[in-house]
């Protein structure tokens, strides 16, 4: 896999912990360097390691589909991004008040922004990847763009948010095609 198949991939995993560092970006009233950092690198570390999980259940899992790896990891991918894409059309209407400097709270957040890149994690088995080298872009973009995200939504808001999620969508469907190309060829 090409390093810029694994940035594409870094940006579209990225996208939830970039929408969420906008919304923590808002509810930050006195915004700090040191609070986007403290964000950044959860989310950062988070979508780093998930993938080293995903990888190992992955390898587990080699022998059983080494026939349809392929199919594996489109499927995967096709999915995570349908379901990004599906989620910013959903409307957000729920306002619960947290504090996103809060240990618990950004754990639980990163987390849940990191379930794809668990997923991902899996298809990184059954490909030629460098896996550092995919950990190390994947949490290197997550952290940045989180990072820039506390500051966007401290500045404008929600106003780009869905948008993003779109986007984020169909940069893993387009991953995951050209993948499946990449094998049945």
């Amino acid at each position: 896999m090409s390093v810029i198949t694994i940035i594409l991939i870094g940006v579209g995993l990225s996208i939830d912990a970039f929408t969420i560092s906008i919304t923590s970006g808002i509810t930050i009233k006195q915004l700090k360097i040191n609070n986007a950092m403290k964000i950044a690198f959860f989310f950062g570390a988070f979508q780093a390691i998930m993938p080293l999980i995903g990888w190992k259940a992955g390898l587990e899992l080699k022998n059983f589909l080494a026939g349809i790896d392929h199919w594996v990891i489109f499927s995967i991918l096709v999915l995570i991004g349908c379901k990004m894409i599906y989620e910013s059309f959903i409307l957000k209407t729920e306002k619960k008040e947290s504090n996103p400097l809060n240990i618990y709270v950004l754990l639980i957040l990163s987390i849940a922004t990191s379930l794809d890149a668990l997923a991902v994690g899996i298809s990184f088995a059954f490909l030629k990847i460098s896996l550092l080298t995919a950990v190390i872009i994947i949490g290197g973009i997550t952290f940045s763009l989180s990072f820039i995200g506390v500051y966007i939504g401290n500045k404008i808001g929600h106003f780009f948010e869905n948008k993003i999620e779109i986007f984020g969508g169909i940069i893993l469907i387009c991953m995951g095609i050209k993948i499946l190309i990449e094998h049945i060829n």
